[in-house]
C-alpha cells in the first residue's frame, strides 16, 4: 500500500517524500505544480492534479492502493492571506474538505496534516504548548485551524485518525544539496538573506524594530526541513500502530531574532549582508517558540539539525549551487 503526499513537489513536501523513500515506503506524489517543482520529487509516482477538483482526488484514490495521506498542499504566505483571505479559504479549506470527503468515500482513514504555529496567534506563554489557546491573527493561521477542526469532527464521525503537526519556521535544505527551498517570489527570511549574499538582492529588510524582544526584531524558532520531514514519517508510523488522533508542535525550543539570523548568515557565507529596518508587517507576533516535548516523548522525534549555523550552512549549500532554484 502507498502513502499519498499532497503538495509533495513543494518545499517541505519534497523533503518528506525523500524521507519516505529512504524508509522504503511506496510513495505517490500529488501536486498541481502551481508552487511546487517537478524536479524536487526524487522518486515515487507523480500525479499532477488539483485538490480543488474533487473528481481528480477520487480518481487518484480509486486507481491507487492508498493507505494514508500526508497533506501539505496549501498557500502559506501570511501577508498575502491578509490581503486576499478568500484565496486562502478557497485553496486551504475547500481543497482539504475535498480531500477528506474523498478519503471518507474511499475508506482511507489515516492522515498527517501540515499545520502551523500561526494557529496560536499571539501566544499566552513561551514556549508554546499544544494545549495553549488557538486564536489566529491572520487568515493563513485561521484556514489551518479550520482544517484542524474539520479533522476532529471527521475523526468523531468517520474514524479518520489524524496527526496535526504545527511547525514553526521551516528552513535549511537537504543535506545532499539535491533539493532545497525555492519559492517565487521568495518571502522567507533565510532564503532572502542568502539572496543578498548571492548578490541577487541589494539588502534584507527587517520588518519591525520595535517588538517586545531583546533587540526589537521578531523572534522565531527555526527548525530544519529534514527534521520536520522525519516527524511526518514518525507520525505516520504512530498512526499505523493504532494511536489516537493527536496534535504536535515541531520546533527546537530556541528563539533567534531576525537580526541574529542575519549575523549567523554573515558568518556562514563570509559575505557582507546589508540589512535595513522597515515597517512591521500585519499579522506578525513578537515571539514564537515551541515546546516540542510531546513530539519527542510520544513520537520519539529527535531533531538532528538543532544548531542554527548548521541549518544555514545547508541552506547556503543549496542556494549557492542552485542560484536560480530548480531552473539552474
Amino acid at each position: 500500500m502507498a502513502v499519498l503526499v499532497t503538495g509533495g513537489a513543494g518545499y517541505i513536501g519534497s523533503h518528506t517524500v525523500a524521507e519516505l523513500l529512504d524508509a522504503k515506503e511506496e510513495v505517490i506524489v500529488l501536486d498541481n505544480l502551481e508552487k511546487g517543482h517537478r524536479e524536487a520529487v526524487l522518486g515515487g509516482k507523480f500525479i499532477q492534479a488539483d485538490l480543488r477538483n474533487i473528481d481528480e482526488i477520487r480518481k487518484v484514490l480509486k486507481e491507487n492502493d492508498i493507505e494514508a495521506v500526508i497533506h501539505f498542499a496549501a498557500y502559506i504566505e501570511v501577508g498575502e492571506s491578509v490581503i486576499n483571505p478568500l484565496k486562502y479559504y478557497n485553496n486551504n479549506v475547500i481543497a482539504s474538505l475535498n480531500l477528506l470527503t474523498a478519503m471518507q468515500e474511499a475508506g482511507v482513514n489515516k492522515i498527517v496534516f501540515s499545520s502551523t504555529a500561526a494557529t496560536y496567534g499571539i501566544p499566552e506563554q513561551i514556549p508554546i504548548k499544544e494545549s495553549d489557546r488557538t486564536a489566529p491573527i491572520n487568515p493563513y493561521g485561521e484556514t489551518k485551524l479550520t482544517v484542524e477542526k474539520m479533522l476532529k469532527w471527521a475523526d468523531d464521525a468517520y474514524g479518520i485518525k489524524y496527526a496535526v503537526l504545527r511547525y514553526f519556521n521551516a528552513c535549511g535544505a537537504h543535506i545532499s544539496g539535491k533539493i532545497g527551498e525555492a519559492h517565487s517570489p521568495e518571502s522567507h527570511l533565510i532564503p532572502i538573506i542568502l539572496q543578498v549574499a548571492q548578490g541577487k538582492r541589494d539588502e534584507i529588510k527587517i520588518f519591525g524594530s520595535d517588538y517586545n524582544t531583546k533587540d526589537g526584531t521578531c523572534v522565531r524558532d527555526y527548525i530544519h526541513v529534514s527534521d520536520l520531514s522525519q516527524a511526518h514519517v514518525l507520525a505516520l508510523k504512530n498512526l499505523r500502530k493504532g494511536a489516537e488522533s493527536n496534535t504536535f508542535n515541531l520546533g527546537n525550543g530556541t528563539g533567534f531574532s531576525n537580526k541574529e539570523v542575519v549575523e549567523v548568515a554573515r558568518a556562514v557565507t563570509g559575505k557582507t549582508i546589508k540589512a535595513t529596518d522597515a515597517p512591521r508587517r500585519p499579522g506578525d507576533p513578537d515571539i514564537l517558540i515551541a515546546s516540542a516535548e510531546k513530539a519527542i516523548n510520544i513520537l520519539g522525534w529527535k531533531p538532528k539539525y538543532n544548531d542554527l549555523n548548521k541549518i544555514v550552512e545547508t541552506a547556503w549549500k543549496w542556494h549557492s549551487t542552485h542560484p536560480n532554484g530548480y531552473n539552474g
